[in-house]
């Protein structure tokens, strides 16, 4: 019997899973990752063998922590050649946490970017707020963290340094003038109180939006990580280093030190990097990148890469380019792919979500999902729809889910609320490919959606359920593939089986953006209805 091939390590976190943090304690690796605009926030990843990962909590766990209203998307024309080439779809929400651990304590610092309702003058862009802020746990593994201690900081991407004599360091990207900088501030961590000015440390090298910092110190010397370039085609790596906290900081000859831009690499756009020794001596570098196809599809979006690292003889760091396997590790045939360390740690809801609206349970055979359809659908850019759903994680996969007892009662209650309920592949508010029951009429059927305001693209296709397809037994799939999404439908007891209503090329749902693809279930309706929905199951 042939013996199966290893999966690729890479990417190390599979699906949306951008900006990646990491810290060594004791045994294990911890990761963290931006969230934006869904909650929980700020996945907690633990892992002994930088292969393996499984979710062991979320730091932003307790909607009572910050508030997630204000992290809708805007939509931001890039410019070539002064010419308008694509939209970026910008999220506000938790951008890029770092995770360190100090004295028994674990640390998460990272933004909450409010954007701001107010309209303004043609021309003018809505300014945000960045709130920045700290969470705190002294037990990673019990999934609490403390409500977050907000600091004074004008920028992004916050990171923690604890240097030797005990004084504690915020870097970050800030924009005080025209040019976003690195910047730094010395703060109490236990008031968060800040206890000097803010101060510039390095301007980069001169590639767009210096961002991402991270803080590190070896044989005498500060060293100073980041990204530049913008977090798509141009994005790199490139450091600096001072013998003084505060600078100056010289440039590193050969920088930037790593990057895929120019190349036709499969995995590219890799930057926003965080670096660590392991127990053997060997430094690893951890960074957001993108599974790029020849048709320009990276359909998963930002996800969390791993590749090694070197210093040379003249302490400089470099890393190697990203591969789908980092030299140095291998991963054992046959070994779970899974993600999670616990049921339901992964399910995801948008915005400030009301829970009770989302009844999760299993009755044996796999999830049950009580849904309460209110009138809030998925194009609200504050409010929260009903939705909850998980990552995508595999490039080829499918999600199904059947409805629960379909009879006349329950029909007329639908009917009569207006109800539209179904599976989901939701990136915001401007972009989703759905497949769904619409008994918004006196005669249900199975409604197609497809929405990519960015790329000013939609399609519906509508099919009504008569005759031998009358509605009394509906199960809903979404197959997909790194090239195409096939949304079907059966109404067959069997599910034996199933029709394609339509299909969506995944170039369409692929943008310059931070987000990436979440598939879930789904309800919106004129007053507010139950529907139940089993066999819920999403690859």
């Amino acid at each position: 019997m042939a013996t199966a091939s290893p999966a690729p390590i890479n990417p190390i976190i599979p699906g949306f899973s951008p900006d990646p943090s990491m810290v060594k304690v004791g045994d294990w690796f911890f990761l963290v990752n931006s969230t934006f605009h869904m909650f929980p926030g700020l996945p907690i990843y633990a892992s002994q063998d930088l292969i393996s990962w499984k979710q062991i909590g979320n730091a932003i766990h307790r909607q009572s922590q910050l508030s997630l209203a204000k992290a809708d998307t805007r939509l931001t024309p890039l410019y070539e050649d002064g010419k308008e080439s694509e939209i970026m779809a910008c999220t506000g929400g938790l951008y890029a946490p770092t995770i360190r651990y100090n004295n028994g304590t674990y640390y998460v610092i990272c933004t909450n970017v409010i954007h701001d309702t107010n309209p303004v003058e043609k021309g003018q862009q809505p300014k945000d707020t960045t709130d920045n802020f700290i969470v705190r746990t002294k037990d990673i593994w019990n999934g609490e963290w403390s409500y977050p201690f907000y600091f004074k900081f004008t920028g992004i991407d916050p990171s923690l340094f604890f240097d030797d004599d005990g004084s504690v360091y915020i870097q970050g990207s800030a924009a005080p003038g025209p040019y976003t900088t690195i910047r730094q501030v010395q703060v109490d961590l236990k008031s968060c109180e800040i206890l000097s000015d803010e101060r510039l440390l390095w301007k980069g090298t001169g590639g767009i939006y210096p961002e991402g910092p991270h803080m590190y110190k070896r044989n005498g010397w500060y060293y100073l990580l980041i990204s530049e370039g913008g977090t798509h085609e141009g994005h790199m790596i490139t450091m600096a280093r001072s013998r003084d906290v505060w600078g100056p900081y010289e440039g590193c000859p050969n920088n930037p030190i790593l990057t895929a831009r120019g190349t036709d690499e499969y995995i590219r756009y890799t930057g926003h990097c965080d670096v660590l020794e392991d127990d053997k001596g060997q430094w690893w570098g951890v960074c957001l990148g993108v599974r790029k196809d020849a048709g320009g599809r990276f359909i998963m979006g930002r996800e969390s890469f791993l590749t090694r690292g070197k210093w040379d003889d003249d302490d400089w760091f470099s890393l190697e380019r990203v591969k789908s396997n980092p030299s140095g590790l291998v991963r054992a045939s046959g070994e779970p792919l899974t993600t999670t360390a616990q049921p339901n740690i992964d399910f995801l809801y948008i915005r400030d979500a009301n829970l009770k609206h989302h009844r999760l349970s299993s009755d044996g055979f796999g999830s049950v999902v009580t849904l309460t359809g209110t009138p809030v659908d998925l194009t609200a850019p504050h409010d929260s729809p009903t939705f909850v759903g998980k990552r995508q994680r595999k490039l080829e996969g499918r999600t199904s889910v059947a409805f629960a007892d379909i009879t006349p009662q329950t029909v007329k209650a639908w009917t009569d609320a207006k109800l539209k309920c179904g599976l989901a592949i939701y990136k915001d508010e401007h972009r989703y490919v759905r497949i769904f029951l619409d008994a918004s009429t006196d005669e249900p059927g199975i409604d197609f959606e497809f929405v990519n305001a960015a790329q000013k693209r939609s399609r519906t296709t509508h099919h009504e359920l008569t005759g031998t397809e009358g509605l009394s037994t509906l199960s809903l799939r979404i197959e997909y593939t790194e090239q195409e999404y096939r949304l079907l439908y059966s109404t067959e007891q069997s599910r034996e089986t199933w029709k394609c209503l339509d299909t969506v090329d995944t170039l369409h749902m692929t943008d310059p953006d931070f987000v990436g693809p979440v598939v879930g279930v789904f309800a919106t309706s004129a007053s507010p209805v139950e529907v139940e929905l089993r066999d819920l199951s999403i690859d």
